[in-house]
C-alpha cells in the first residue's frame, strides 16, 4: 500500500490532469489542506514536495502553492538541421519572449579550431534566451567571425531565426552542422537560467555550422531543457 503522502500526491495529480485544479490554481493554506486530508502538515508538505519535483506545482514561500501549466514536448529529429523557431513552430508553439545580447570579442582557442580562424581574430558573440508560455526553454551562445558577418549585427534589432537572418541579410545558406552532445555542469550560468524546477535537466549541443561549400560559418553552444525538447535519431545495425 502506498504511503499516505503518495496517496495525497496521486489524488492531487489526478485532479490536475482532469482540470479540476487548473493552471494557476492556488492551494488553500497548508494547515487547511492537511486538515482536509486528515494528516499532519509534514505529511501534506511531503506530498506537495513530490508534485513540485515533477513540475506539477510551484511553491512560492510566503505566497502559496500554485498549479503549473504543463508545456508540451518539442520533438526533433537529430538528423535534420532546424532553427529553434522552426522546432517550436512545428510543435504548435510560439516563442513568447527572447532576451539577447550582442558583444564583440576575440576568438578563443576552442572556437578557432572549429571556425578555421586564428586565436585573437575578431568575433561577434550573440547570446540568446528563448521562452515559451513565460518559461525559459533554451539558452544559446553563437560565435560568428567578424570576417564573415562584417557589420551585419551593428545597429540591428535582430530576432527570430539566426539561420534565416544569415540567409536573408548576407546570402549565407547554412547547410549542415557537426554536433557534440554533452551534459553540462550545473554551475554553468546558462544551465542555471533553465533550472526553473527541481527536476529540470539540461542537454548541451556544441555545434559547428557550415555553408554549402563546407565552410564554417558559426559555432554554437545550445542548451536545451530535457523536459521540453525531445531528440531522436534512427540507428541501423
Amino acid at each position: 500500500m502506498f504511503p499516505r503522502y503518495m496517496q495525497i500526491k496521486n489524488e492531487l495529480e489526478d485532479q490536475i490532469n482532469r482540470g479540476i485544479l487548473p493552471a494557476g490554481y492556488r492551494f488553500p493554506s497548508e494547515l487547511e489542506m492537511a486538515a482536509k486530508f486528515g494528516v499532519s502538515r509534514e505529511t501534506f508538505r511531503t506530498a506537495v514536495k513530490r508534485l513540485e519535483e515533477e513540475g506539477r506545482v510551484r511553491v512560492q514561500h510566503g505566497v502559496g502553492t500554485f498549479v503549473i501549466r504543463q508545456l508540451d514536448h518539442v520533438p526533433s529529429d537529430l538528423t535534420r538541421l532546424q532553427s529553434t523557431s522552426e522546432m517550436l513552430k512545428a510543435a504548435g508553439r510560439q516563442e513568447s519572449d527572447q532576451r539577447q545580447s550582442v558583444s564583440y570579442g576575440e576568438c578563443k582557442e576552442e572556437w578557432a579550431a572549429f571556425l578555421n580562424i586564428q586565436v585573437g581574430d575578431p568575433v561577434i558573440i550573440l547570446e540568446r534566451d528563448r521562452t515559451a508560455n513565460g518559461e525559459p526553454v533554451m539558452s544559446s551562445i553563437y560565435i560568428l567571425p567578424r570576417s564573415i558577418v562584417g557589420s551585419a549585427f551593428d545597429n540591428t534589432s535582430f530576432n527570430g531565426s539566426l539561420l534565416h537572418f544569415l540567409e536573408q541579410k548576407l546570402g549565407i545558406y547554412v547547410k549542415k552542422s557537426q554536433t557534440e552532445i554533452k551534459v553540462p555542469q550545473q554551475a554553468d550560468p546558462h544551465v542555471k537560467v533553465l533550472m526553473v524546477r527541481p527536476n529540470t535537466t539540461v542537454l548541451l549541443m556544441k555545434q559547428t555550422h557550415y555553408d554549402e561549400n563546407n565552410f564554417p560559418i558559426f559555432y554554437a553552444y545550445d542548451y536545451f531543457r530535457n523536459d521540453i525538447f525531445q531528440f531522436w535519431v534512427d540507428r541501423d545495425r
